[in-house]
């Protein structure tokens, strides 16, 4: 992990719809952490409350979605990852967040997004005219907190028109495990594909629906 991202919070124990409405129109983000352990027990979860400007610039940087976190609650500092976001409905707000105590050997399952590396020069694309299709954009993984990557790369330079590639020709970075593919090879779908465009708008979606399959 390249970047470092600290968020500041203090304990709160007030509870209820009423409190957090309160805590929303002071410019605050209701949130809990939990997980973990102390002395061999499980920690209890601590409700929490967020500066929402400072957690809407943090959210900005992709990278803040798979990224080990520094949070300060009431100057004592903790890992945690970023497990769920809620999302007003209807508004660019923040209505709650859920963080992940962790350390370095923590196991966890983690939501990472994908780069797609070189798709301007492909050669299904640049020599074939075929068009790149993704099946995936992002991609659930297993590893230790201390593995965790920002983002995983694939290269679409060498793949030629009728090219997909599987989970399982992904280049995973030391210690990262797909999810999917933990559960048996079945499992092994098309994250990304060229098709060979053959004239029409209806044979180009019939391709596109069969790279999907």
């Amino acid at each position: 992990m390249s970047q470092e991202f600290t968020l500041s919070a203090v304990a709160r124990s007030d509870e209820g719809k009423g409190a957090s409405r309160r805590l929303r129109r002071e410019n605050g983000v209701p949130a809990v952490v939990y997980g973990g352990k102390a002395g061999g027990n499980d920690r209890k979860p601590v409700s929490i409350t967020l500066k929402a400007n400072e957690l809407n610039k943090a959210l900005e940087n992709e990278a803040f979605y798979s990224s080990v976190i520094n949070l300060s609650i009431d100057g004592k500092e903790e890992q945690v990852i970023l497990k769920d976001l809620q999302r007003h409905p209807a508004k660019a707000l923040i209505w709650h967040a859920d963080f992940l105590r962790v350390n370095k050997n923590t196991k966890i399952k983690a939501h990472v997004p994908l780069h797609f590396l070189n798709e301007d020069s492909c050669k299904g694309v640049k020599i074939g005219g075929g068009k790149i299709m993704h099946q995936l954009t992002s991609l659930d993984i297993i590893c230790t907190a201390g593995d965790l990557p920002e983002f995983i790369e694939i290269d679409m330079a060498d793949v030629e028109v009728g090219g997909v590639v599987h989970l399982s020709d992904l280049k995973l970075p030391k210690g990262v495990e797909s999810l999917a593919l933990s559960h048996g090879p079945e499992h092994d779908t098309s994250v990304v594909s060229v098709i060979a465009p053959k004239g029409g708008d209806a044979e180009e979606e019939a391709a596109e629906e069969d790279a999907g399959e």
